[in-house]
């Protein structure tokens, strides 16, 4: 019953909603339109700027949108920040916020940032189910590391977001203590290779759907390196 179950929310997710890669300046504003509705409205920790919500990482990210189709609706939208020649406080959001020396153990030139993982309590409804929204920013992070030819995973996240990851098999691994960000915060980690083969091995629908049925793991997501 638990595999029916999952196959018909992957199958919702894939049907219902759409991954779209922000690489135009008007979908770009749909994902600061949206994290402004989430971090400033709903959550009310961030300020915010003429209805949107932008940082300085934001021109060199990677940003994903999920649409949800019937009312073309954005309901939730991820970044991933690459790899940078910055040092200490600047290399990524994370480090902001936490020791840039925890990083040491992740390889420079391959890890980026999972980061603004927003989805709206107001318009998420629309998709029916939160899980499906978190299933399809997954496939597009994994869509977006491919393209940068990332092999690891940083970010801070809230821990029941991490717990939830879990329930697909989605694993990440902790990386220091809990830090105070609006909340307690875990930064986290990943090998992607590592996490990806849990999630074959585990919940093979969820990877079917996040790899796009194993296009996006070529060859710089499945190299082993040894941290």
């Amino acid at each position: 019953m638990k595999s029916l179950a999952l196959r018909r929310q992957v199958a919702g997710a894939e049907d219902e909603c759409s991954v779209v890669i922000a690489d135009t300046p008007e979908l770009l504003r749909e994902c600061f339109r949206l994290r402004y509705q989430v971090y400033c409205l709903e959550r009310d920790f961030l300020p915010g700027d003429d209805g949107e919500e932008t940082d300085r990482f934001d021109r060199q990210s990677g940003h994903v949108l999920l649409i949800h189709r019937e009312s073309g609706q954005a309901i939730g939208t991820v970044r991933i920040v690459p790899p940078s020649n910055a040092n200490g406080r600047d290399r990524f959001p994370m480090t902001g916020v936490c020791p840039p020396s925890l990083l040491n153990k992740l390889p420079d030139h391959s890890t980026g940032e999972i980061s603004r993982f927003a989805v709206s309590k107001e318009r998420r409804l629309g998709c029916h189910a939160s899980n499906k929204v978190r299933l399809g920013l997954m496939q597009g992070i994994v869509r977006l590391s491919a393209e940068m030819g990332l092999t690891h995973w940083c970010a801070v996240m809230e821990p029941i977001l991490l717990r939830l990851l879990q329930m697909n098999a989605i694993h990440f691994v902790p990386l220091g203590p809990l830090v105070e960000y609006h909340g307690m915060r875990q930064p986290a980690f990943g090998h992607i290779g590592t996490v990806l083969d849990r999630i074959r091995s585990e919940q093979p629908d969820v990877w079917n759907y996040i790899t796009l049925g194993g296009t996006l793991c070529h060859e710089p997501l499945r190299e082993r390196l040894v941290a």
